[in-house]
């Protein structure tokens, strides 16, 4: 081939590659809606029995549709229980036009322009959790476009997570109830429990927490939750009373950003210390992290932001050798877990169930990945019926 025919050879290549700019994909349609999911029976731990919280009667759910020019679509959610849902929404809908004209697969240049565009109210709190459903969204839909389950596009180290109970060891249920409840997760193929704990009556956490582990028996998974509501010189003396019970962890001792208290239960208790579920930020974590405050992270998605800083949260705490127990919101962090590098826990609560379509699946004390792509879940009619407000921007495809 002679040297100008090659050179127009190598020209014509060149004109007919576009670059990524020129060919990516565009989002072109997003849509919140709120929504709130009310509970059979209002919910009361520690917070409430202290007196700083009401009892718990429905969570707020905001969702975030998005939709591409080339048709992809992702579904993501953040929530919140007793105040705050509608000033997430608010945020999210004030923000929600920064997407438009954005490639969803530039995920963490879309976070950060969030970030700006409600840099006013900061970078942790309310600000960030009207974050966390348009990057839920962003990471379905890039999963979905993968033909993957989120699990397995970000890595999965296994195909189920080990799974404990939550919801049926409240304190607003009396103990008789507790002890039937963990008979039907047993049954229902969980695979550990949580009691609540940190009432004013120390007594009583005692009593209640003797009563489930002889019904459990000596070696099947336990867990306790003060909600920090405890001091520190109670979280030591409780903390060294509950060491018999061979407890998996101890939730929540102390004040969530007391990461020198926590710090020093730590180092002194052969029980596990778990923290980390009301921390809004990244940074937040890493205070935790770097201080050695805890055995077990906890982090959960919606709150933090979304999966992008929580996957940020999961490279640090696994190079610290933490474990990992994320709250609330299993839809979403079933995945998370299972692509976490040290065998984790998932927690269980039932109480999302009527927002999806398809359901979570149980075997031998783990929660089963299942095959669907993405986060594996649609909106129910339900959902849709429990939503009280919507809002959308720029124009579906």
């Amino acid at each position: 081939m002679s040297s100008v025919n090659s050179s127009a050879v190598s020209y014509a290549k060149t004109q007919s590659v576009g670059n990524a700019t020129e060919s990516g994909d565009r989002i072109v349609w997003v849509n919140l809606s709120l929504a709130f999911l009310p509970l059979a029976t209002p919910v009361s731990d520690a917070k409430v029995l202290t007196g700083r919280q009401k009892p718990l009667t429905e969570v707020a759910i905001i969702v975030a549709e998005i939709e591409t020019r080339d048709g992809f679509q992702g579904i993501g959610f953040s929530y919140s229980k007793r105040a705050g849902g509608q000033g997430i929404y608010a945020h999210a809908c004030e923000i929600a036009d920064a997407l438009i004209g954005e490639d969803p697969n530039d995920i963490d240049k879309i976070y950060t322009k969030l970030l700006w565009a409600g840099a006013s109210v900061g970078r942790s709190g309310m600000a960030v959790q009207a974050i966390s459903p348009f990057d839920i969204a962003l990471w379905d839909m890039k999963a979905r476009r993968a033909q993957l389950p989120l699990a397995k596009l970000l890595g999965a180290h296994r195909d189920s997570v080990q799974c404990y109970n939550t919801s049926g060891g409240f304190l607003h249920t009396p103990l008789d109830q507790v002890i039937k409840n963990v008979a039907i997760s047993r049954e229902n193929g969980i695979g550990g429990i949580k009691l609540k704990v940190g009432q004013p009556n120390t007594a009583e956490d005692l009593r209640r927490l003797t009563a489930v582990r002889q019904t459990l028996g000596d070696d099947f998974p336990l867990m306790v939750d003060a909600n920090q509501q405890w001091d520190r010189e109670t979280a030591i003396r409780m903390g060294r009373k509950m060491e018999q019970f061979n407890l998996v962890w101890i939730e929540e001792p102390l004040d969530a950003y007391d990461v020198e208290g926590h710090a020093a239960l730590t180092a002194a208790l052969d029980t596990p210390i778990a923290t980390g579920e009301m921390l809004t930020s990244f940074r937040e974590h890493e205070q935790l992290i770097l201080g050695n405050a805890s055995d077990f992270v906890q982090p959960d998605a919606p709150r933090v932001g979304g999966i992008t800083p929580f996957l940020q949260i999961m490279d640090l705490a696994a190079r610290h050798g933490r474990k990992l127990a994320p709250h609330f919101a299993m839809e979403i962090h079933i995945h998370l877990a299972a692509a976490y590098p040290i065998e984790p826990w998932l927690e269980h609560f039932e109480w999302l169930n009527p927002l999806f379509n398809e359901q979570l699946e149980l075997r031998d004390g783990r929660m089963l990945i299942s095959d669907r792509h993405g986060l594996g879940f649609s909106l129910s009619e339900q959902a849709r019926r429990w939503t009280t407000l919507t809002h959308s921007v720029g124009k579906r495809p």
